[in-house]
């Protein structure tokens, strides 16, 4: 999934943010609510996670905007404030869900898995194509019996080909999914990370599954 992470707290958004990517997630970070309302109207998110405690604009209000473009996707809101009148304003404001601070990172991955599948793009803890199949859960890729597990830069790539398989993506497409916000990749980084992902394919005999699209991009069909 594709989140967006609100915290004004640098100790505390690195940790998360962290965390979260290595469960296989895009995490696109912001400190700030004014960062946050231009990502959260430019971007296509799965999942946002805002503290509900921010300078100038709290996540209450980022909540409440969000919802107003009309975008559907599961909030989580973090805030040390417990209380049901805290709680209900929350859920009026559009929240799907809330977790007290100090934040629990197994709670909060947890919480994360579970509103995921209320994600439109959400199709069950598997991706397929033919006898090829991806754990989105445990980044974990089966063919034939064998089976390996893929870094979180790997399962990205694979996730993104397996969601538009068939269909030819080009780098500028791959680059924009799969770098986060204030990351520049360098010229030959989707070469290299689909490079890495053949490599990885090979122990489930499916590296030559990705097949290059010279002058265009890449294309995931089944051999």
């Amino acid at each position: 999934m594709r989140i967006l992470l609100v915290e004004d707290d640098p100790e505390q958004i690195e940790p998360l943010q962290m965390a979260l990517s290595q469960g296989g997630h895009l995490v696109d970070g912001a400190e700030d609510g004014d960062t946050a309302q231009w990502l959260m109207s430019d971007t296509d998110y799965d999942l946002l996670i805002l503290d509900w405690m921010l300078p100038n604009i709290s996540g209450l209000e980022l909540c409440r905007q969000y919802r107003q473009l009309g975008k559907t996707a599961p909030v989580l809101m973090l805030t040390a404030k417990d209380t049901t009148r805290d709680k209900v304003a929350g859920l009026d404001a559009g929240a799907d869900d809330y977790l007290v601070k100090p934040v629990d990172v197994v709670e909060l991955l947890a919480r994360v898995r579970a509103l995921g599948r209320r994600s439109p793009l959400w199709t069950g803890e598997t991706l397929s194509l033919a006898d090829l199949t991806l754990n989105i859960a445990t980044l974990v890729v089966e063919r034939n019996g064998k089976s390996t597990k893929l870094s979180p830069r790997e399962f990205q790539l694979l996730e993104y080909l397996m969601r538009h398989k068939h269909q030819v993506l080009s780098r500028t497409q791959i680059e924009q999914h799969l770098w986060q916000w204030g990351d520049e990749p360098e010229s030959n980084a989707v070469t290299a990370r689909v490079r890495r992902l053949r490599k990885r394919l090979q122990a489930v005999e499916a590296a030559d599954w990705i097949e290059t699209v010279y002058g265009t991009g890449y294309c995931l069909k089944e051999k």
